[in-house]
């Protein structure tokens, strides 16, 4: 790991990926998807990425000189960043990136097509990406960010070239504080699992999305230590007691619903009432 990379904000866990990054770009493919890693993980290596395509210096990238700077400040012309995460990724937009990508970089580089939560695209969206996957101008890559291949539909990846970021340190819990704390909600959502008592959202008020989300991914935390073999949390110890062993794919394909219908704009109070409800039905069993 080097400057460049903490300019970018990537991980020291990714080094590994960085490195397959930088051996992707001396012969890059036409379409990369990065998953695995959170969602700050896979951002930052994906601007990391596009910077490496297109900064001039001697070791690119450099994360000092103008190109790379004007790409993380999101501004530079040949990068056009969408964020799945923020809405749904609708169809106009790829519409115009399929023109886009019939011309040339503006630059010397290469012009990055970046797709931050990829699963964010509508369908009618990623049969227009795929379309634009199929007939680009050279000096076009796409770069889709997701947590997994399989939240993505799977023509899309497979004219793709799939690298694994690393997964997030299950040993480091989510951080506490700020009005965006999630362990107000996890305590009340544990204790709802364990006795069935309090309806925990009604009790702590409207939760924002960005809450909504902190508290999935620190449930994806939990689910992940205890399919390494760990049940030191209070979902993993849950689960050593369920006697339904399919209750672990179940809840894990729940929590990647609950994801979508936050980027659907779904109301985090709702998202999360469903969650409790049909995870306690199955955690009860």
């Amino acid at each position: 790991m080097n400057a460049a990379t903490s300019a970018f904000g990537v991980s020291p866990r990714q080094a590994h990926a960085l490195a397959g990054l930088d051996a992707l770009a001396r012969a890059v493919p036409q379409a990369v998807i990065l998953e695995g890693g959170s969602a700050e993980d896979r951002a930052a290596a994906g601007l990391y990425f596009a910077a490496r395509l297109n900064c001039q210096a001697a070791m690119p990238p450099c994360g000092t000189c103008a190109t790379c700077l004007q790409i993380l400040e999101n501004v530079f012309r040949d990068l056009h960043y969408f964020d799945g995460a923020s809405e749904t990724i609708k169809v106009d937009a790829m519409r115009e990136v399929r023109l886009l990508v019939g011309e040339p970089p503006r630059g010397v580089g290469k012009r990055v097509i970046l797709l931050a939560e990829a699963q964010g695209l509508t369908e009618e969206a990623a049969n227009a990406l795929l379309k634009a996957m199929e007939e680009p101008r050279p000096g076009n890559v796409f770069v889709l960010l997701a947590p997994q291949r399989e939240r993505l539909f799977p023509t899309l990846v497979s004219r793709s070239f799939v690298m694994t970021l690393a997964w997030p340190d299950t040993a480091e819990p989510t951080p506490s504080g700020g009005d965006d704390d999630p362990w107000p909600l996890l305590d009340g959502l544990h204790s709802f699992w364990r006795t069935g008592r309090g309806w925990f959202t009604a009790s702590k008020g409207r939760p924002s999305r960005a809450c909504a989300e902190r508290v999935l991914t620190e449930l994806s935390r939990e689910l992940a230590a205890f399919l390494a073999g760990r049940q030191d949390t209070e979902l993993g110890a849950m689960l050593g007691t369920c006697h339904d062993p399919d209750v672990p794919r179940r809840l894990d394909l729940l929590l990647a619903e609950s994801q979508e219908a936050l980027i659907l704009t779904v109301n985090p109070a709702v998202v999360l009432d469903r969650l409790a409800t049909r995870a306690y039905l199955w955690l009860r069993r």
